[in-house]
């Protein structure tokens, strides 16, 4: 077991390098997992992480100690693991993780969440684990939208990272106009109450930036515009509550329609 005290540490240094860099990230293809939950669910999926980080506090916690139990690890002190900045309460366990080698190809037919320009890593990761959550199996992210491999966006997710095919930099017009299915977006403009809507399935989601939405060139692109009704007065949702309130609704109708083919309707 190593014992880190100093900010001056190379070690550190590099780890600190990987909490504030997307370009460090690349260059070295890993990242750095914060928490307990997202090192068993990457273990589950990629195998042993490069490399595990303790907080001295955390040695004394249950659960952490029984992760970490009999394998190498370096401990420092809760001032250096604060300082890393990754997530506003750190678990005090951090792992060192490769990021997952390649990506499978887009599939014009199977269901897809676009995100366009995203830029909260916090919202970003939510949206990626409500995607995940309703069985959504790709996600693809235009040019502008945050890192899902920072910490902060991975935490968010918890581990829906590791479960959806994810596009970055990713063409969503063009994507959209290949789409085998119904593309819809959410807007204030032109558009129907979700719950009206009718649809064909596979469906593209289209979610926009937190201030400034989807841009128009994609909203014109769209088959369907949906809004959502907010009848307490409300001008717009989080995109992430609204997201998860527009997947849901969906899995809902499909859901619906299996039990009734289920039950010979």
């Amino acid at each position: 077991m190593t014992l880190i005290r100093s900010p001056d540490n190379a070690f550190f240094k590099s780890l600190k390098r990987l909490a504030e860099s997307a370009r460090e990230r690349r260059k070295r293809g890993c990242t750095l997992l914060d928490g307990a939950h997202l090192l068993t669910a990457y273990e589950q999926k990629f195998g042993s992480v490069e490399a595990l980080v303790v907080a001295e506090s955390a040695l004394a916690s249950a659960e952490i100690a029984g992760l970490i139990g009999g394998r190498d690890k370096v401990v420092i002190t809760d001032r250096l693991m604060r300082d890393l900045g990754l997530v506003e309460s750190p678990s005090g366990l951090l792992s060192l993780a490769k990021l997952p080698d390649g990506t499978p190809a887009v599939n014009h037919a199977t269901e897809a969440i676009l995100l366009d320009g995203v830029q909260d890593p916090g919202n970003l990761g939510t949206l990626l684990r409500t995607a995940a959550a309703v069985g959504i199996s790709q996600a693809l992210l235009s040019p502008g939208c945050a890192s899902p491999w920072s910490p902060k966006a991975l935490r968010a997710g918890q581990g829906a990272q590791f479960i959806l095919s994810i596009h970055e930099d990713s063409d969503l017009a063009g994507f959209m106009a290949d789409f085998r299915g119904t593309t819809v977006v959410t807007t204030l403009e032109a558009a129907m109450p979700l719950y009206d809507a009718c649809w064909s399935e596979p469906l593209a989601w289209v979610f926009g930036a937190e201030g400034q939405g989807v841009r128009p060139a994609l909203v014109a692109a769209a088959q369907l515009k949906v809004r959502l009704p907010m009848p307490g007065g409300t001008e717009s949702l989080n995109v992430a509550a609204a997201a998860a309130v527009c997947l849901y609704e969906s899995l809902r109708r499909r859901s619906a329609q299996v039990e009734l083919l289920q039950n010979g309707g």
